[in-house]
This record gives C-alpha cells, structure tokens and sequence, in this order.
C-alpha cells in the first residue's frame, strides 16, 4: 500500500542501537552545517534508534543540541555497555530462509516475552526521559514495532492514537535485552525485527533517502524495501570503515556514542552534495 499520490520527499532513518542513534544525529548535522537540510521531508519513518532521531527531526528541535547532546551521559540512560547476545542471536533466526518470516518473527517475539529483560516501566522511563519531545510532531512521522505475539508489523503515527513516548519505547524495545512494550492490552518489540529500515514504507514517495546505521549487514533487504518503493530519486547512507570502527562492535555500548557522532559528522560533510542531488528538486 502506498501512502503517496503527489511528489515528496521521504526520510527512513534505520535502527542501530545508541551508537545508531549518535551516528545518526551526526549525519544529520554534518549535512546542515554543510547547507543540506532534511527536516522539510514530508514524511519521516523511524526504526528502532531511528525513531529517536526521527521524533527529534521531525519536532523541529535544533539538531546541533541533539548532536551535543551524544557527548553527555543523558538523563536515564544506561551507564555501561549493555550486552546485545541475546539479541544478535534472535536476529540471526532472520536469516533462514527456509521457514516464512513471519513464523520467525513470532518465534522471536515469544522468546522476547519470555526473556528476562527487567521492569517494562522503567524501559518506558528510561526512553521518555532521552526524548526530548513529548508529543507527535505535526509533521508525518511514522514509527515501526512488530507485536510479540504473532510477529505482525505495526506503524504507529498522530493518528494512532498512541502516546509518542510508548511508540518510540516499543521501537526500542530490542527482543531479549530490553522488555516488550505495552500498548493497548498489546505487548510490542523493536520494528528492526521486520526491518532495519522498514524503507517500504515510503513506496510512492519520489524522493527517497534511508539512513541506515547498520545497512551492511542488511543491504540485500534494504535493496528490496528500496525497490518496491520505487522512487524516482534514491540513496542509501551506511556508516563508512571510519564510522563501522567508531560505532564498534556493540552498538548499545554509551561510551562510543561520542566517537560516532563524530564520524557521523565527518561522513556527512562528505555526502552533502550527493544528498543534495536528489533532495533539492
């Protein structure tokens, strides 16, 4: 289904984990400081760390704050690496290809319920409060989770009726590190499970951008979501070798977000003028 009839512009920021979310920021700001805005995107779909970035761009909140703002320890944030085990091994079930995605899917959401993840409440706690926006933007803004109990994709937007907070907590909510979100008697996980990107999503669109922090390892599935939604105009941004070693291997470790705010900022100085070949018509 698409969501678009006129020419726009849309913007898919991937998942990544906290380092996702800092190279994330980084790009975005080494893209404005070099003249090449995105928060005029006429809709924005947001992923696991995308979300974050995505609530941020789109409320229209200065970025150069949420690019300072990965060299600090934050409010509510963990203080050390969280280990994300459990998590490379749900998502490695992904990748056989010889049972139907959707059955994997719920397999990994029952195992996400069953894991000891900690208190539901202080996950949601612990994302409001590194959110510095408290309601939907009114710029489109849609927001990815998948539900535990039959693998089923779900996009949450204004119109959701859902608090912008417990959108973005269930989009973060990586299967068996951090606990399922409750959201209307349903319990949700992280949207990375459908997709790193879920770029798809922006099928119609005419212009298309994905940001995806941890694009190659998915690049395959990327170049399908990009491909059936056939826009006239695509480019897909991953971390380059600089960043890929400034985010490291544990992309829920706090202490590289500092690190890959940087490398996001050098990368996307770099990139200005790709970006602006297809975002400036």
């Amino acid at each position: 289904m698409g969501y678009f009839s006129v020419m726009t512009r849309a913007l898919v920021l991937g998942g990544g984990g906290m380092t996702g979310i800092a190279w994330e920021f980084g790009i975005l700001g080494g893209l404005a400081r070099a003249g090449v805005t995105l928060d005029d995107a006429d809709t924005i779909v947001g992923t696991s760390a995308g979300s974050v970035v995505g609530s941020v761009l789109a409320a229209g909140l200065p970025l150069e704050d949420a690019v300072a703002a990965q060299t600090t320890a934050g409010p509510g944030g963990p203080p050390r690496a969280v280990d994300i085990t459990p998590a490379m091994a749900a998502f490695a079930m992904l990748a056989d290809r010889s049972r139907p995605r959707a059955e994997i899917m719920a397999e990994i959401g029952r195992m996400a319920l069953a894991a000891p993840t900690g208190d539901e409440q202080a996950h949601v706690a612990r994302l409001a409060a590194q959110l510095p926006v408290a309601d939907w933007p009114a710029r489109s803004l849609r927001i990815t989770a998948v539900d535990t109990a039959d693998g089923a994709p779900a996009v949450f937007d204004p119109s959701s009726g859902v608090p912008l907070h417990l959108a973005v907590a269930a989009s973060c909510a990586v299967p068996c590190v951090f606990p399922p979100v409750t959201i209307d008697g349903k319990r949700y996980m992280d949207g990375g499970v459908r997709s790193g990107t879920n770029a798809d999503l922006a099928e119609g669109a005419t212009v298309l951008l994905v940001i995806a922090p941890i694009g190659g390892l998915i690049r395959p599935l990327i170049d399908r979501e990009v491909e059936k939604a056939g826009a006239a105009h695509t480019l897909i941004i991953e971390p380059d070798e600089a960043a890929l070693e400034a985010i490291g291997p544990n992309v829920l470790d706090p202490s590289r977000r500092a690190v890959a705010v940087e490398a996001g900022l050098r990368q996307g100085a770099a990139l200005a003028e790709a970006v602006r070949k297809i975002w400036v018509q």
